[in-house]
């Protein structure tokens, strides 16, 4: 019976290890598919990534064609060449404003702790044999604490921690190493040469092939997410009092959650806006363009998330008000809800084409009068004969839209002082907002998550301005202080 039992686990053995083998293929094709479509599906999403590989390898190339290949370059260089690709690997980065921001740390951190460790290492040689590595040593201490210490401030950390960074390990590495090395003047010299050329070579390739700019992304950013608030309020009152009355949508509501991406866009637009300082002018952005004032736009336009994202939860709650309250604030919170939504996707437009947002000032005061009638609502008597926890649903819906409103009159001011600043551009009165928007659903695509990916625009030709006796225009202009 052992015997039998044996022979019976090896035969299993031998089958399941065949059957495993013949398998091994099969997995192995399906994983090579998924992983196909999973790369196929990333270039898709935003095909500058392609762009941006092929960029590094470029870059890469043209850094060692430069100073491998040609030997008295080589000879002269000796190893230090390899600080050249090290700065290539590490400072190519997806924006051109991170490209350059960092290629300038580099360098600049670089020149500073060489000068300096240089000097270190001269005037610690004015304290003998004995006292020269007491000196260095506790001048690498005294340079790596206050360099660390310093990056915790949260503007250094934000535009200059590479270039602390840097900093911090280019003085030690000058500083030791002067210490056994005679030539340290030499040494220090080739190094940041190397560098160089490594920074140079990332910068060119960055802004002269398909470059990405992170102040079109952060511009094309703050126009969608506004977009975005604007679809969420345009159908949710419809939604709301459809629910409130019993009945159930059989339409894809997706775009009312839209909201969700914009509460957490914070760290892009700080990212974005960061890098955008370090880029040159270029397209329709100018020198100096107020970055800064589009982060105080998406700060505002958090805050209005988080009242739409608060009427959403409304939308969903187990306790609705009931007909009879519906039917006295429907149509108020309506009018309010669409007037706000059509206000806030005139604003993203109004980003979106670089144009004064002059056209969203109707919508504006709107839903103004909306609100002032939902406040005259709450205000009269009407509730009295009505059950308190009927009327609390409705009454925070209401409350919430007359905030909404608020937050859509600040975002628009908002806009105005950007337009300003920014010198946009005023369009024709005999250019359709049907016409305009057309142009901008064309241009939009989706934005993915993240400081290295943004949107692909087509750029929109922009009319010439109007005459100056545009009353619309003035009086616009007057309200909001242009």
């Amino acid at each position: 019976m052992k015997v039998a039992s044996g022979s019976g686990d090896k035969a299993r053995f031998f089958t399941q290890g065949r059957w495993w083998l013949k398998a091994l293929p099969v997995k192995f094709k399906a994983k090579m598919v998924g992983m196909a479509r999973n790369i196929k599906k990333l270039a898709q999403e935003d095909p500058r990534r392609v762009f941006h590989s092929l960029k590094v390898g470029l870059a890469l190339t043209l850094v060692s064609t430069v100073l491998y290949y040609p030997y008295p370059v080589y000879i002269y260089f000796g190893f230090d060449t390899v600080w050249a690709v090290m700065t290539v690997v590490l400072v190519f980065e997806f924006s051109v404003g991170a490209t350059l921001g960092r290629g300038l740390n580099r360098v600049i951190a670089t020149l500073l702790a060489g000068g300096l460790g240089i000097g270190a290492h001269y005037l610690a040689k004015l304290f003998g044999r004995i006292g020269e590595p007491i000196i260095l040593v506790f001048l690498v201490f005294l340079q790596a604490a206050i360099s660390t210490f310093l990056r915790f401030f949260p503007k250094i950390k934000a535009r200059y921690d590479y270039g602390m960074l840097i900093f911090n390990m280019t003085f030690s590495m000058i500083t030791v190493s002067g210490f056994r090395e005679d030539q340290i003047l030499d040494i220090a010299q080739k190094r940041l040469s190397t560098i160089i050329i490594g920074a140079a070579a990332c910068v060119i390739v960055s802004i002269v092939v398909f470059p990405v700019w992170a102040g079109e992304d952060l511009h094309n950013l703050i126009a969608l997410n506004i977009e975005k608030l604007g679809n969420s309020l345009e159908g949710f009152g419809d939604e709301y009092f459809k629910r409130t009355g019993g009945e159930e949508s059989k339409d894809d509501k997706k775009f009312l959650e839209g909201y969700k991406s914009v509460l957490n866009s914070k760290n892009s637009e700080e990212s974005l806006a960061n890098f955008a300082a370090w880029e040159p002018g270029h397209g329709r952005f100018l020198f100096r363009h107020p970055w800064k004032l589009y982060q105080k736009v998406g700060t505002l336009t958090r805050e209005c998330a988080y009242r739409i994202e608060a009427l959403n939860g409304c939308l969903n709650a187990d306790i609705q008000p009931s007909s009879e309250v519906g039917s006295i604030i429907q149509e108020a919170c309506t009018n309010t809800s669409l007037e706000s939504g059509k206000a806030l996707k005139e604003l993203a437009l109004a980003i979106k084409i670089m144009v004064p947002p002059s056209s969203a000032d109707s919508h504006i005061e709107n839903a103004k009068s909306a609100a002032k009638n939902i406040k005259s609502l709450l205000k009269s008597g009407i509730w009295e004969d009505i059950d308190l926890l009927k009327v609390i649903p409705g009454v925070t819906v209401a409350s919430l839209l007359i905030d909404v409103v608020t937050c859509t009159e600040k975002i628009a001011e908002s806009i105005y002082e950007l337009a300003s600043k920014a010198q946009f551009k005023s369009v024709e009165p005999t250019l359709s907002p049907k016409k305009l928007h057309s142009g901008q659903n064309q241009s939009i695509k989706k934005l993915v998550n993240g400081p290295d990916v943004g949107i692909n625009v087509r750029e929109l030709t922009l009319p010439s301005p109007p005459s100056e006796n545009s009353s619309t225009s003035k009086a616009s202009k007057q309200r909001m202080g242009v």
